[in-house]
């Protein structure tokens, strides 16, 4: 009898065998043990057993292919390693996102009245007959795809390794979804859009101040916010109430959410806001460099300070304090800032 140390992957190597053997009963009798064993894995089966799942994650059958994709997402949380893991599973994301945007466009011309929401309506076996088996099983699996996609790109690594024009097909596949269906997935269109190793001006109007910075991992402009505030305000460069260290240490690579307060309205350089709900891939790019502007805020807002992807280690880094002819030079290229009507 194996232990319990080494039973998980004993369940990888049937679910392997099944696979390569066509055997479908053999592959969901493994399916159904690698479920049930893969929390009492190790880091060091879970590190194995995610590269070998995603090794033969595409010849997988479509039906379970997607639970298989999570389940290596799981994975790359327990301690496989991402880089190795994400090519399969973002390569089967891209296809599906196709696939659902294909089934999204024959409901439309169906004229049936809304397309049906996976999360609440069971798959319906007939829909295979008259809108592809491929579509519509991409449509009832994209919640797992996403999922699973999202356990990758919250490593920094992964999207080093596909970089912007990587991402960007995927976005705009998913982009395409979206535009024709209500299946635009937040989480994943903010991954897509992360930023790493970024170089962002920021101009603090009421000083008169610059600074250059650069910013990695940050899942949205809360986060941006918060850490913003304790690299200027906490730093001493400009004036008003920092925020904590809990909340900043939170919004980089500790877990949890703290209460904490606005201390800026962030704007575009031609002084239209840019919103906190919105993310750092907002900022206008001005000759070659994202470009923000620091206003006071009009309103006292606050929320709880943390990271958008829990998983995902973000940060942002002060390189240096602008020179005052450098300062002038950017704020001739902004313009006054504008009420929220005005935008």
């Amino acid at each position: 009898m194996s232990s319990g140390t080494d039973r998980f992957i004993d369940a990888v190597f049937d679910f392997e065998r099944a696979v390569h053997a066509q055997d479908p009963e053999a592959q969901q009798q493994a399916h159904m043990e690698l479920h049930r064993l893969y929390q009492s894995a190790t880091p060091e089966e879970m590190a194995q057993g995610g590269k070998r799942l995603a090794d033969v994650l595409t010849d997988v059958p479509p039906g379970p292919r997607a639970n298989i994709a999570v389940l290596i997402g799981a994975c790359v949380e327990g301690g496989a390693d991402p880089v190795v893991c994400a090519p399969s599973v973002l390569a089967n994301l891209a296809e599906s996102l196709d696939s659902a945007t294909e089934f999204a466009q024959q409901w439309a011309t169906a004229d049936v009245g809304e397309a049906p929401d996976p999360e609440h309506v069971e798959l319906d076996p007939e829909l295979f007959e008259y809108f592809g088996f491929g579509p519509t099983l991409s449509w009832w699996t994209l919640a797992d795809w996403n999922r699973a996609a999202l356990a990758m790109l919250s490593h920094k690594e992964v999207r080093q390794k596909f970089g912007h024009s990587g991402r960007e097909i995927i976005r705009e596949r998913h982009d395409a979804l979206g535009e024709i269906s209500d299946r635009w997935d937040k989480c994943l269109g903010y991954a897509l859009s992360v930023l790493d190793d970024e170089p962002v001006i920021v101009l603090h109007r009421e000083t008169n101040t610059g600074y250059a910075m650069r910013m990695t991992g940050i899942g949205d402009n809360f986060q941006l916010h918060t850490l913003l505030a304790d690299a200027l305000i906490g730093g001493g460069h400009i004036p008003g109430e920092a925020p904590s260290a809990e909340a900043v240490a939170m919004c980089r690579d500790v877990p949890g959410m703290v209460h904490t307060t606005g201390s800026f309205n962030l704007v575009a350089p031609d002084g239209s806001w840019i919103w906190n709900e919105g993310t750092p891939s907002d900022i206008p790019v001005v000759d070659g460099t994202h470009l923000l502007v620091l206003d006071p805020p009009p309103y006292q807002r606050s929320w709880p300070a943390g990271r958008f992807f829990p998983n995902m280690v973000g940060d942002l880094t002060l390189e240096r304090v602008l020179a005052p002819d450098e300062t002038a030079a950017w704020f001739e290229r902004v313009s006054p800032a504008k009420g929220p009507d005005e935008e």
